[in-house]
């Protein structure tokens, strides 16, 4: 199995979306290497970011999930980095 480390950047615009995004994030915890939050409070928003180290079509499942629930922007930055774990 190959994995790759990446940075998932979360805009949170919408304050009934984080249960949703909380659930999610725990649903892939095992992949989750930390999260940061930050709150924007001039503009009402919360920023968000989460590193993971994981096979490439799971941080792809991810992002997808979390780009289908409302009022949340997402964007993922991959590493060059591919590491091969035995399974």
């Amino acid at each position: 199995m190959e994995t790759r480390v990446a940075v998932i950047g979360i805009i949170v615009e919408s304050p009934g979306a984080v249960e949703k995004l909380n659930s999610l994030l725990h649903d892939y915890a095992g992949f989750i290497v930390g999260r940061m939050g930050i709150p924007y409070r001039k503009k009402n928003i919360n920023i968000i970011s989460v590193a993971i180290d994981a096979p490439q079509d799971t941080i792809s499942s991810l992002t997808g999930k979390i780009g289908k629930i409302d009022g949340l922007s997402v964007k993922t930055a991959y590493s060059n980095v591919i590491t091969r774990k035995e399974n």
